[in-house]
Protein backbone atom coordinates (compact mmCIF):
# COMPACT_ATOMS: atom_id res chain seq x y z
CA UNK A 1 0.00 0.00 0.00
CA UNK A 2 3.11 2.50 -0.48
CA UNK A 3 3.69 4.60 -3.11
CA UNK A 4 7.40 4.31 -3.86
CA UNK A 5 7.64 7.88 -4.64
CA UNK A 6 6.91 8.75 -0.52
CA UNK A 7 10.05 8.54 2.20
CA UNK A 8 10.12 5.63 4.14
CA UNK A 9 8.73 4.64 7.58
CA UNK A 10 10.58 2.98 9.97
CA UNK A 11 9.29 -1.17 10.89
CA UNK A 12 6.29 -2.26 8.40
CA UNK A 13 4.52 -4.52 9.88
CA UNK A 14 5.23 -8.40 8.16
CA UNK A 15 6.53 -6.18 5.35
CA UNK A 16 9.50 -4.37 4.07
CA UNK A 17 7.63 -1.53 2.27
CA UNK A 18 4.82 0.45 3.65
CA UNK A 19 1.67 1.36 2.60
CA UNK A 20 0.13 4.28 1.27
CA UNK A 21 -3.11 5.64 3.13
CA UNK A 22 -5.03 8.80 3.17
CA UNK A 23 -8.62 10.14 4.52
CA UNK A 24 -11.29 12.98 4.74
CA UNK A 25 -13.47 13.86 7.03
CA UNK A 26 -16.79 16.20 7.78
CA UNK A 27 -17.82 18.60 10.05
CA UNK A 28 -20.91 19.24 11.40
CA UNK A 29 -22.17 19.16 15.13
CA UNK A 30 -24.01 17.17 17.49
CA UNK A 31 -24.55 14.45 19.90
CA UNK A 32 -26.59 11.40 19.40
CA UNK A 33 -29.13 9.37 21.63
CA UNK A 34 -26.78 6.55 21.19
CA UNK A 35 -23.62 7.98 23.02
CA UNK A 36 -22.48 9.18 19.77
CA UNK A 37 -20.76 12.93 19.23
CA UNK A 38 -21.88 13.86 15.38
CA UNK A 39 -20.83 16.70 13.34
CA UNK A 40 -23.12 16.04 10.17
CA UNK A 41 -26.53 17.28 9.16
CA UNK A 42 -28.17 18.83 12.03
CA UNK A 43 -31.15 16.71 13.96
CA UNK A 44 -33.90 18.13 16.03
CA UNK A 45 -33.29 16.47 18.96
CA UNK A 46 -30.44 17.04 20.95
CA UNK A 47 -29.00 14.17 22.97
CA UNK A 48 -29.07 14.83 26.76
CA UNK A 49 -27.45 10.90 27.52
CA UNK A 50 -25.18 10.57 24.81
CA UNK A 51 -22.40 8.28 26.77
CA UNK A 52 -19.32 10.88 26.25
CA UNK A 53 -16.83 11.31 29.04
CA UNK A 54 -17.20 14.92 28.28
CA UNK A 55 -14.48 16.05 31.46
CA UNK A 56 -11.73 13.85 30.19
CA UNK A 57 -12.60 14.29 26.58
CA UNK A 58 -11.77 18.29 27.57
CA UNK A 59 -9.31 17.53 29.19
CA UNK A 60 -7.18 15.54 26.54
CA UNK A 61 -7.91 17.99 23.88
CA UNK A 62 -7.01 21.02 25.92
CA UNK A 63 -2.94 19.78 26.02
CA UNK A 64 -3.61 20.03 22.19
CA UNK A 65 -2.94 23.94 23.01
CA UNK A 66 -4.10 26.61 22.45
CA UNK A 67 -4.97 25.92 18.39
CA UNK A 68 -8.47 25.43 19.00
CA UNK A 69 -11.53 27.91 19.44
CA UNK A 70 -14.21 25.59 21.49
CA UNK A 71 -17.91 26.65 21.08
CA UNK A 72 -20.57 24.65 22.91
CA UNK A 73 -23.89 24.30 20.27
CA UNK A 74 -26.82 22.61 22.41
CA UNK A 75 -24.21 22.01 25.14
CA UNK A 76 -21.92 19.93 22.79
CA UNK A 77 -18.30 20.71 22.68
CA UNK A 78 -16.73 21.43 19.15
CA UNK A 79 -13.63 22.93 18.02
CA UNK A 80 -12.64 24.97 14.49
CA UNK A 81 -9.05 25.52 13.09
CA UNK A 82 -8.17 29.61 12.47
CA UNK A 83 -5.58 30.74 11.13
CA UNK A 84 -3.69 32.26 13.91
CA UNK A 85 -4.34 29.22 16.32
CA UNK A 86 -3.21 26.75 13.12
CA UNK A 87 0.03 28.55 13.55
CA UNK A 88 0.40 28.76 16.76
CA UNK A 89 -0.38 25.31 17.06
CA UNK A 90 1.93 24.37 14.13
CA UNK A 91 5.34 26.36 15.73
CA UNK A 92 4.59 24.08 19.30
CA UNK A 93 4.54 20.81 16.88
CA UNK A 94 8.09 22.35 15.36
CA UNK A 95 8.94 23.31 19.41
CA UNK A 96 8.61 19.26 19.99
CA UNK A 97 10.18 17.38 17.34
CA UNK A 98 11.00 13.96 18.41
CA UNK A 99 8.33 13.74 21.08
CA UNK A 100 5.75 14.79 18.94
CA UNK A 101 4.24 15.14 15.39
CA UNK A 102 0.90 15.80 13.68
CA UNK A 103 -0.80 13.66 11.17
CA UNK A 104 -4.26 14.27 8.58
CA UNK A 105 -6.81 12.41 7.69
CA UNK A 106 -9.14 12.52 4.43
CA UNK A 107 -12.15 9.82 3.18
CA UNK A 108 -14.11 8.89 0.94
CA UNK A 109 -13.27 10.94 -2.26
CA UNK A 110 -15.47 9.09 -4.31
CA UNK A 111 -13.71 10.34 -7.73
CA UNK A 112 -15.64 9.44 -10.79
CA UNK A 113 -19.00 10.41 -8.94
CA UNK A 114 -20.81 12.95 -10.64
CA UNK A 115 -24.15 13.54 -9.19
CA UNK A 116 -26.22 16.20 -8.06
CA UNK A 117 -24.43 15.91 -4.36
CA UNK A 118 -21.08 17.13 -6.02
CA UNK A 119 -20.61 17.09 -9.63
CA UNK A 120 -16.86 18.11 -8.88
CA UNK A 121 -15.39 15.84 -6.67
CA UNK A 122 -12.13 16.33 -8.15
CA UNK A 123 -12.39 19.77 -7.30
CA UNK A 124 -13.38 19.48 -3.73
CA UNK A 125 -10.45 16.61 -3.67
CA UNK A 126 -7.99 19.15 -4.24
CA UNK A 127 -9.99 21.86 -2.10
CA UNK A 128 -8.77 19.57 0.82
CA UNK A 129 -5.39 19.08 -0.49
CA UNK A 130 -4.81 22.63 -0.69
CA UNK A 131 -6.36 23.40 3.01
CA UNK A 132 -3.45 20.49 3.85
CA UNK A 133 -0.88 22.26 1.88
CA UNK A 134 -1.72 25.55 4.18
CA UNK A 135 -1.08 23.89 7.33
CA UNK A 136 1.94 25.77 8.70
CA UNK A 137 3.81 22.69 10.10
CA UNK A 138 3.77 19.76 7.38
CA UNK A 139 2.19 16.95 8.50
CA UNK A 140 4.18 13.88 8.84
CA UNK A 141 1.60 11.39 7.22
CA UNK A 142 -1.49 11.75 5.31
CA UNK A 143 -3.94 8.24 6.37
CA UNK A 144 -6.80 8.10 3.32
CA UNK A 145 -9.50 5.76 4.67
CA UNK A 146 -10.92 4.61 1.08
CA UNK A 147 -13.62 5.04 -1.50
CA UNK A 148 -10.57 6.76 -3.09
CA UNK A 149 -12.99 6.04 -6.46
CA UNK A 150 -16.62 5.62 -7.13
CA UNK A 151 -15.92 3.00 -9.19
CA UNK A 152 -13.04 0.97 -9.24
CA UNK A 153 -11.78 2.24 -12.67
CA UNK A 154 -7.79 2.76 -13.75
CA UNK A 155 -9.32 6.08 -14.93
CA UNK A 156 -10.55 7.23 -11.33
CA UNK A 157 -7.38 6.15 -9.74
CA UNK A 158 -5.18 7.86 -11.96
CA UNK A 159 -7.15 11.09 -11.02
CA UNK A 160 -6.86 10.68 -7.52
CA UNK A 161 -2.96 10.01 -7.36
CA UNK A 162 -2.09 12.89 -9.66
CA UNK A 163 -4.46 14.70 -7.11
CA UNK A 164 -3.08 13.60 -3.77
CA UNK A 165 0.15 13.50 -4.69
CA UNK A 166 0.80 17.20 -4.33
CA UNK A 167 0.25 17.03 -0.49
CA UNK A 168 2.88 18.40 1.48
CA UNK A 169 2.82 15.45 3.56
CA UNK A 170 5.85 13.14 4.78
CA UNK A 171 4.16 9.91 3.25
CA UNK A 172 0.91 9.01 2.34
CA UNK A 173 -0.97 5.63 3.51
CA UNK A 174 -4.02 4.15 2.10
CA UNK A 175 -6.99 1.17 2.77
CA UNK A 176 -9.58 0.54 0.60
CA UNK A 177 -13.39 1.36 0.61
CA UNK A 178 -15.67 -0.78 -0.83
CA UNK A 179 -16.20 1.32 -3.93
CA UNK A 180 -12.22 0.54 -4.40
CA UNK A 181 -12.94 -3.36 -4.28
CA UNK A 182 -16.60 -4.18 -6.14
CA UNK A 183 -16.05 -4.50 -9.21
CA UNK A 184 -12.62 -6.43 -9.46
CA UNK A 185 -12.66 -7.79 -5.28
CA UNK A 186 -9.52 -5.34 -5.13
CA UNK A 187 -7.10 -6.30 -7.64
CA UNK A 188 -6.70 -2.51 -9.20
CA UNK A 189 -6.15 -1.26 -5.65
CA UNK A 190 -3.88 -3.42 -4.44
CA UNK A 191 -2.02 -3.50 -7.78
CA UNK A 192 -1.55 0.80 -6.82
CA UNK A 193 -1.63 0.58 -3.43
CA UNK A 194 -0.86 -2.91 -1.74
CA UNK A 195 2.63 -3.57 -2.38
CA UNK A 196 4.40 -5.32 0.51
CA UNK A 197 0.90 -5.71 2.12
CA UNK A 198 -0.59 -8.58 3.83
CA UNK A 199 -3.62 -10.57 2.83
CA UNK A 200 -5.73 -8.88 0.81
CA UNK A 201 -3.95 -5.17 1.79
CA UNK A 202 -3.60 -5.18 5.46
CA UNK A 203 -0.48 -4.00 7.09
CA UNK A 204 1.46 -1.96 10.15
CA UNK A 205 3.93 0.39 10.52
CA UNK A 206 5.71 2.34 12.98
CA UNK A 207 6.40 6.09 13.49
CA UNK A 208 8.10 7.83 16.26
CA UNK A 209 7.07 5.29 18.63
CA UNK A 210 3.29 5.13 17.41
CA UNK A 211 2.18 1.68 15.66
CA UNK A 212 -0.22 2.40 12.80
CA UNK A 213 -2.39 -0.33 11.69
CA UNK A 214 -4.35 -0.51 8.20
CA UNK A 215 -6.95 -3.21 8.30
CA UNK A 216 -9.55 -3.86 5.31
CA UNK A 217 -12.98 -4.52 6.13
CA UNK A 218 -14.64 -4.49 3.08
CA UNK A 219 -13.89 -7.57 1.30
CA UNK A 220 -16.30 -9.94 3.35
CA UNK A 221 -19.43 -7.13 2.99
CA UNK A 222 -22.96 -9.04 4.54
CA UNK A 223 -24.77 -5.90 5.41
CA UNK A 224 -22.00 -4.61 7.59
CA UNK A 225 -18.02 -4.65 7.29
CA UNK A 226 -16.01 -7.60 8.16
CA UNK A 227 -12.43 -8.54 9.03
CA UNK A 228 -12.39 -12.16 8.53
CA UNK A 229 -10.65 -14.99 10.67
CA UNK A 230 -7.50 -14.32 8.55
CA UNK A 231 -6.99 -11.04 9.15
CA UNK A 232 -8.30 -11.31 13.15
CA UNK A 233 -5.29 -13.71 13.42
CA UNK A 234 -2.85 -11.55 11.87
CA UNK A 235 -3.68 -8.08 13.84
CA UNK A 236 -3.69 -10.74 17.18
CA UNK A 237 0.03 -11.61 15.98
CA UNK A 238 0.74 -7.84 15.34
CA UNK A 239 -0.02 -6.45 18.71
CA UNK A 240 1.48 -9.62 20.69
CA UNK A 241 4.87 -8.01 21.02
CA UNK A 242 3.97 -4.42 21.45
CA UNK A 243 4.21 -3.14 25.37
CA UNK A 244 1.11 -2.18 26.59
CA UNK A 245 2.53 1.76 26.50
CA UNK A 246 2.94 1.50 22.78
CA UNK A 247 0.05 4.20 21.11
CA UNK A 248 -1.96 2.26 18.74
CA UNK A 249 -3.64 3.97 15.70
CA UNK A 250 -6.03 1.97 13.82
CA UNK A 251 -7.57 2.74 10.30
CA UNK A 252 -10.21 1.39 8.56
CA UNK A 253 -13.19 2.43 6.14
CA UNK A 254 -16.03 1.25 7.97
CA UNK A 255 -16.25 1.60 11.60
CA UNK A 256 -14.87 -0.66 13.87
CA UNK A 257 -17.38 0.04 16.52
CA UNK A 258 -20.85 -0.37 15.66
CA UNK A 259 -22.78 3.21 14.68
CA UNK A 260 -25.78 2.80 13.01
CA UNK A 261 -26.14 -1.04 11.90
CA UNK A 262 -29.59 -0.57 10.55
CA UNK A 263 -27.66 1.08 7.29
CA UNK A 264 -24.74 -1.33 7.44
CA UNK A 265 -22.58 1.35 9.68
CA UNK A 266 -20.43 -0.86 11.69
CA UNK A 267 -18.37 -4.11 11.53
CA UNK A 268 -19.47 -7.44 12.39
CA UNK A 269 -16.40 -8.82 14.38
CA UNK A 270 -14.79 -5.09 14.91
CA UNK A 271 -15.83 -6.31 18.70
CA UNK A 272 -12.70 -9.54 18.72
CA UNK A 273 -10.73 -6.61 16.61
CA UNK A 274 -11.51 -4.82 19.71
CA UNK A 275 -10.97 -7.00 21.96
CA UNK A 276 -6.87 -7.45 21.22
CA UNK A 277 -6.57 -3.59 22.40
CA UNK A 278 -7.33 -3.41 25.65
CA UNK A 279 -4.16 -3.83 26.96
CA UNK A 280 -2.95 -0.65 25.32
CA UNK A 281 -2.99 2.81 27.29
CA UNK A 282 -3.94 4.82 24.36
CA UNK A 283 -6.03 3.27 21.49
CA UNK A 284 -7.52 5.91 18.13
CA UNK A 285 -9.70 4.08 15.82
CA UNK A 286 -10.29 5.86 12.55
CA UNK A 287 -12.64 5.49 10.32
CA UNK A 288 -14.57 6.63 6.84
CA UNK A 289 -17.65 5.36 4.99
CA UNK A 290 -20.79 7.52 6.77
CA UNK A 291 -19.31 11.10 5.60
CA UNK A 292 -19.74 12.70 8.67
CA UNK A 293 -18.01 12.90 11.85
CA UNK A 294 -19.14 11.35 15.02
CA UNK A 295 -16.69 10.70 17.83
CA UNK A 296 -17.14 8.05 21.07
CA UNK A 297 -14.51 7.22 23.87
CA UNK A 298 -14.71 3.98 25.48
CA UNK A 299 -12.55 3.65 28.27
CA UNK A 300 -8.59 3.45 26.29
CA UNK A 301 -10.26 3.47 22.77
CA UNK A 302 -10.86 6.49 21.21
CA UNK A 303 -13.33 6.39 18.07
CA UNK A 304 -13.29 9.05 15.26
CA UNK A 305 -15.16 8.79 12.01
CA UNK A 306 -14.38 11.38 8.97
CA UNK A 307 -16.22 13.28 7.03
CA UNK A 308 -16.05 12.97 2.69
CA UNK A 309 -14.22 15.20 0.54
CA UNK A 310 -17.07 14.58 -1.75
CA UNK A 311 -20.33 14.30 -0.27
CA UNK A 312 -22.36 14.28 2.51
CA UNK A 313 -24.70 11.77 3.99
CA UNK A 314 -28.07 11.97 6.53
CA UNK A 315 -27.47 11.28 10.49
CA UNK A 316 -27.57 7.95 11.41
CA UNK A 317 -31.99 7.45 11.18
CA UNK A 318 -32.29 10.83 10.09
CA UNK A 319 -33.63 9.32 6.90
CA UNK A 320 -35.18 7.27 4.97
CA UNK A 321 -32.01 5.02 3.76
CA UNK A 322 -28.30 6.51 3.87
CA UNK A 323 -26.55 7.89 0.46
CA UNK A 324 -24.84 11.37 -1.26
CA UNK A 325 -27.26 14.15 0.22
CA UNK A 326 -27.48 17.07 -1.54
CA UNK A 327 -27.21 20.34 0.39
CA UNK A 328 -28.19 24.30 -0.48
CA UNK A 329 -26.06 25.82 -3.18
CA UNK A 330 -23.19 27.38 -1.26
CA UNK A 331 -23.25 25.38 1.54
CA UNK A 332 -21.23 22.03 0.17
CA UNK A 333 -17.61 22.93 1.52
CA UNK A 334 -19.31 23.34 4.82
CA UNK A 335 -19.81 19.58 5.24
CA UNK A 336 -16.41 18.59 3.75
CA UNK A 337 -13.01 18.44 5.44
CA UNK A 338 -10.20 17.18 6.74
CA UNK A 339 -9.11 15.93 9.99
CA UNK A 340 -5.77 16.98 11.87
CA UNK A 341 -4.34 14.65 14.19
CA UNK A 342 -1.74 15.42 16.64
CA UNK A 343 0.49 13.22 18.78
CA UNK A 344 2.21 14.10 22.10
CA UNK A 345 4.30 11.92 24.18
CA UNK A 346 3.34 10.74 27.55
CA UNK A 347 -0.55 11.96 27.08
CA UNK A 348 -3.09 8.92 27.02
CA UNK A 349 -4.94 10.59 24.08
CA UNK A 350 -4.26 11.97 20.53
CA UNK A 351 -5.82 15.42 19.79
CA UNK A 352 -8.51 15.22 16.66
CA UNK A 353 -9.34 18.74 15.06
CA UNK A 354 -11.58 18.81 12.10
CA UNK A 355 -12.23 21.26 10.01
CA UNK A 356 -14.32 21.93 7.03
CA UNK A 357 -12.98 22.93 3.74
CA UNK A 358 -15.21 26.47 3.91
CA UNK A 359 -12.64 27.50 7.01
CA UNK A 360 -10.43 29.52 6.18
CA UNK A 361 -6.60 27.98 6.95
Amino acid sequence: MRDMRDGKSEGLGAAQDAPEHAHNDLQGAELQERGLRQDAAPRTEPAANDGIDRRNFLSCMAWAGTGLLWTMVGGVPTSKLFAATADAAGRAAHGQAGSSFSFVQISDSHIGFNKAANQDVTGTLKLAIDKINGLSAKPDLLLHTGDITQSSKASEFDTAQQVIRSVKAGETFYVPGEHDTATDDGALYRERFGKGTVGNGWYSFQHKGVHFIGLNNVLQIDAMGKLGTEQLRWLKDDLASLSTSTPIVIFAHIPLWMVYPDWGWGTQDGAEALSYLKRFGSVTVLNGHIHQTVQKVEGNIAFHTATSTAFPQPAPGSAAHAGPMVVPAGKLESVLGVTKVRYVARQSHLAIVDSSLADKA
